[in-house]
């Protein structure tokens, strides 16, 4: 494990520590305080503004939990900031605003979120806005891409790539090749795995070559207890207290 054992000394509550019962929204200051409070590490996502801002939330377009229908892309930082969550008061928060409220007291992971249509725009940004901090940050995608722009821009910066099995092995095999080619460019130091797919070769390879392994999305005890057993170092966790 190494260098990033401080990545995974804590479990990791996916979108923050949400509870809709509580009126806690996933991937908001208050998702994201309630975990900092709990002592677990934090997983969000981002997705860039239409002016090049990195916006913490996970969807590609605004309904499900904010005011509105329109894709995050097409609005400006100010306006998403502006549309509240339909089930909290919480606006939305750009990634320096993210930092602010963590202030380094717990790990960070940051996914990257894409359309795998070439847009690096928040991977260009978050490695401006990460530039100099001195937290425990670190950064996936689904999209390898993205993280050959983490490398390039900020080598320093650990890295990794999501995974599950439809990308491990299905789909044409030009897309296969090139998600294949496009990690190994990346180089990542651990791979965050779906829980059901720990058997297939990525994570059984990171294991090999002496890199961590995180499991998505456990959602009890029980399949905590199945994801170490499977291999994984650590989980990233809804619904429960891991």
């Amino acid at each position: 494990m190494g260098a990033l054992a401080w990545l995974m000394a804590k479990p990791i509550a996916h979108r923050g520590l949400h509870d809709a019962d509580r009126g806690i929204v996933e991937n908001t200051a208050a998702a994201v305080t309630a975990a900092v409070e709990a002592g677990y590490g934090i997983e969000v996502d981002l997705q860039p503004s239409l002016d090049g801002e990195a916006m913490v939330h996970h969807d590609h377009a605004l309904g499900r939990l904010a005011e509105g229908r329109e894709a995050l892309r097409t609005l400006s930082a100010a306006d998403l900031k502006a549309r509240r969550f339909l089930a909290s008061s919480d606006g939305m928060l750009a990634l320096g605003e993210l930092l602010e409220v963590v202030r380094g007291r717990v790990p960070l992971l940051l996914e990257l979120k894409s359309r795998f249509d070439g847009d690096t725009t928040v991977a260009t940004r978050t490695a401006a806005v990460l530039a100099g901090i001195d937290a425990p940050v670190a950064v996936m995608s689904f999209d390898p891409a993205l993280i050959v722009v983490i490398k390039t821009l900020a080598p320093r910066l650990a890295r990794g790539v999501v995974g599950e099995r439809r990308f491990a092995g299905l789909g044409p095999l030009d897309r296969r090749a090139s998600a294949v080619f496009e990690t190994v460019r990346a180089d990542p130091g651990f791979v965050a795995w779906r829980l059901q797919d720990l058997g297939t070769w990525p994570p059984r390879t990171a294991r090999l070559l002496g890199r961590p392994v995180l499991s998505w999305t456990i959602r009890s005890e029980a399949e905590r207890q199945a994801a170490l057993r499977a291999g994984a170092e650590q989980v990233i966790f809804e619904g429960f207290r891991a």
